[in-house]
C-alpha cells in the first residue's frame, strides 16, 4: 500500500534496480525518473532521489498532479427535476372561469378553515395543559381529547376541497409496525396523517415556533432535529428507537425523503427511519390532477393555498404497502433496509428515485434568489455527490455562491474569462490548464456540476491539507504565521510569472479574509477550501518545500 504522505519517495531504495559489481559506484540506487516540471518558462528539473512524491510525477496539463489528483469523470446525471410544480401559474379559460365561479365556494370554505383551526388549537391547549412530563407518553384522557383536533384537521381537509380521500390497503397493528414512511408531496399530507394515525412525527426545530403548528405538533410528541448538526441527528434517531420501541407511543412517522417532491419521482432516503432496525410500513400519496399540481415545488404556499381553495374538488389518494421487515439473519443493514423501502416505494407509484436529496432544494432555492433563468440547471444529485466527496450541502451552497458570482449563461454555464476574473487569475498556461481540469468535455466553458465535482475531487484528496501547510509555510519566509502581500506575490510569481501589482493585490485580497492587511494560516486554508482549485497556484511553493 502507497504511503499517503507528500515527502514520501517515488520507490523504496530496496526496490530500485542496483549498479553491477563492475560499476563504480555499486549498490547506489540509479534515478529512476527525472522530471521537467515547466510553469510559463519556469523549469524545475527533479528526480525521486529527492524524494519526489509519488503523485507529483504525474504531469501533461494536469496542474492537480502533485496532489494525486486524476482527472475526474463526471457521475452520471438525469434530466429528471423532482421538485418542479407544472402549474405554476394559473393558465387557460377554463382556469380563470373556475376561480371566478369558486370565489364564492372559498369564502365559505376559509370560514370553515378559521373556525376548525380555532377549535382544532383550543383542544390541543387543552390537552396539553398542565402536563409537565412531555418524554413520557400522552395520558389517555389527553389523547381522547386529541380526536377533536383530529376531526378539526378533516375538516380543514375538507374545506380545502378533499371531500373524499381514496383509500388503499390499511394501516398495519402499531406491534407490528412502529414506524411509518410515505413520501412527501404536499403540505395536505402531514394534516391527513395527523388525523388518519395521530403519530409521532420528526420535524425541524424551526416548526415549534410556527403560530397553531407549533402547539399541535407539541401535542403528538415531535422529535426536533437540526439537520445540519450531527448532534441533534443522534438525538433523533436515539428518540425513535425509544418511542417506537414502546406501544404505549403512537406509531412513528418520517418522510425519509426530507422534503417536498412533485410526486413524479421519489428523492433519497436519509437514513433516520431505517437505523433503528424495525419493520417499517411504506405508505404512498398520491394527488391525481389535470389542470392544477398540487405538490408544493417552485410555487409559494400561499399561491399553492388560493388555488387549493378554488378548486371544485381536489383528488388524493393514500396506499398503505406491506410491511417491510428487516433481515435479522443477515444483520440488514440501515442503508440496505432504505433501498428495499424505496423501491417499494418506486414500483408502486412507478416512478424512479433519483439521488437529489434536500441539498439539491438549497441549490435551487440559491438559484432562484440569484434569478437565473433556469434554476434546475443546478441541481446536482447532492446524496451522489456527498457519499462520494463526503461534501456537506451547505459546502456545495457556498460553491454555487463563487460559480454564480462568474455570471452563467441562460444554459447555466460559464466559459473561461468570467471564470478566471472571479478567482482572480490572468490569462496564462497555468491558469488554462485549471480551467481545463474542469472542463471535462473540453467545450470550453463548464457548469455547475463539473465546478462542484471538480472543486469536491481536489478537497478529497489525501495531500490537499497537507499541501496547504506545506505552501503556506513556504509562502511565510519567516515562520512569523502570517503572509505579507510582497511574500505572497514572489510565491505566485512562481507559477505565474510577470503577474502585475494590482493582480497581486486582487489575488492577496481574495485570501485576506479578515481584511487586516496579512494572510494568517487560518484565512489562507479557509480561501482553499472555499476555492480549492487554487492550490495549483502554489505547486511551486509545495516542490520547494520538498526539493529545497
Amino acid at each position: 500500500m502507497s504511503d499517503h504522505s507528500i515527502f514520501a519517495p517515488l520507490l523504496p531504495y530496496d526496490h530500485l534496480p542496483h549498479k553491477s559489481d563492475g560499476d563504480d559506484q555499486e549498490h547506489a540506487p540509479e534515478t529512476h525518473v527525472i522530471l521537467t516540471v515547466e510553469d510559463d518558462g519556469v523549469q524545475h528539473q527533479l528526480s525521486n532521489g529527492d524524494h519526489l512524491g509519488t503523485h507529483i510525477s504525474e504531469v501533461d496539463d494536469n496542474p492537480f498532479a502533485f496532489l494525486g489528483a486524476n482527472r475526474f469523470d463526471m457521475p452520471g446525471s438525469t434530466t429528471v427535476d423532482p421538485f418542479r410544480n407544472n402549474t405554476p401559474r394559473v393558465e387557460g379559460v377554463y382556469e380563470w372561469l373556475k376561480i371566478v365561479v369558486c370565489l364564492p365556494i372559498t369564502l365559505v370554505r376559509l370560514v370553515l378553515f378559521g373556525l376548525a383551526l380555532v377549535v382544532g388549537y383550543v383542544a390541543t391547549r387543552t390537552a396539553l395543559l398542565g402536563w409537565k412530563d412531555r418524554s413520557s407518553p400522552m395520558p389517555k384522557w389527553r389523547s381522547r381529547l386529541m380526536w377533536v383536533t383530529r376531526m378539526s384537521a378533516r375538516t380543514i381537509l375538507f374545506s380545502f376541497g378533499y371531500q373524499w380521500i381514496r383509500r388503499k390497503g390499511k394501516p398495519a397493528p402499531r406491534e407490528i409496525a412502529p414506524i411509518v414512511v410515505s413520501n412527501h408531496v404536499s403540505y395536505i399530507d402531514p394534516i391527513f396523517f395527523f388525523y388518519e394515525l395521530f403519530p409521532t412525527i420528526v420535524a425541524s426545530e424551526s416548526h415549534d415556533a410556527m403560530p397553531f403548528v407549533g402547539t399541535i405538533i407539541r401535542a403528538m410528541q415531535v422529535i426536533y432535529v437540526n439537520r445540519f448538526s450531527p448532534t441533534s441527528r443522534k438525538h433523533a434517531i436515539n428518540e425513535i428507537k425509544r418511542k417506537a420501541s414502546c406501544d404505549q407511543f403512537p406509531r412513528v412517522l418520517l418522510f425519509p425523503e426530507g422534503t417536498t417532491t412533485n410526486g413524479r419521482s421519489i428523492i433519497s432516503f436519509q437514513l433516520g427511519a431505517f437505523i433503528p432496525g424495525y419493520p417499517i410500513q411504506p405508505v404512498i400519496v398520491r394527488y391525481p390532477h389535470v389542470h392544477f399540481d398540487q405538490s408544493w415545488g417552485n410555487v409559494s404556499l400561499a399561491m399553492l393555498m388560493f388555488r387549493t381553495f378554488t378548486q371544485f374538488h381536489n383528488f388524493m389518494e393514500v396506499e398503505y404497502l406491506p410491511v417491510i421487515t428487516p433481515h435479522e439473519n443477515r444483520k440488514e443493514s440501515a442503508v440496505r433496509l432504505a433501498q428495499r423501502t424505496g423501491h417499494a416505494v418506486a414500483s408502486a407509484l412507478n416512478v424512479v428515485q433519483t439521488s437529489h436529496s434536500y441539498g439539491d432544494v438549497l441549490l435551487l432555492s440559491k438559484a432562484l434568489e440569484a434569478n437565473q433563468e433556469n434554476p434546475s440547471l443546478y441541481l446536482v444529485e447532492m446524496a451522489g455527490v456527498e457519499a462520494e466527496f463526503h461534501l456537506s450541502s451547505l459546502e456545495a451552497v457556498d460553491f454555487l455562491d463563487v460559480f454564480l458570482s462568474m455570471n452563467p449563461d441562460s444554459r447555466g454555464q460559464v466559459e473561461i474569462h468570467p471564470f478566471l476574473k472571479v478567482l482572480r487569475l490572468k490569462p496564462s498556461t497555468l491558469s488554462e490548464k485549471i480551467f481545463g481540469f474542469v472542463d471535462v468535455q473540453k467545450s470550453g466553458k463548464i457548469t455547475f456540476k463539473q465546478f462542484l465535482v471538480g472543486s469536491a475531487h481536489i478537497l478529497k484528496q489525501p495531500l490537499f491539507h497537507q499541501a496547504c501547510e506545506s505552501a503556506f509555510t513556504a509562502c511565510d519566509g519567516n515562520g512569523k504565521n502570517y503572509i505579507l502581500e510582497k511574500e505572497f506575490g514572489d510565491s505566485l510569481m512562481l507559477s505565474i510569472p510577470g503577474l502585475s501589482n494590482n493582480e497581486i493585490r486582487g489575488l492577496f485580497t481574495l485570501f485576506d479574509i479578515d481584511r487586516d492587511g496579512k494572510i494568517s494560516k487560518d484565512d489562507f486554508i479557509s480561501c482553499l477550501r472555499r476555492t480549492p482549485l487554487l492550490i495549483a497556484l502554489f505547486s511551486p511553493c509545495v516542490l520547494q518545500q520538498i526539493c529545497p
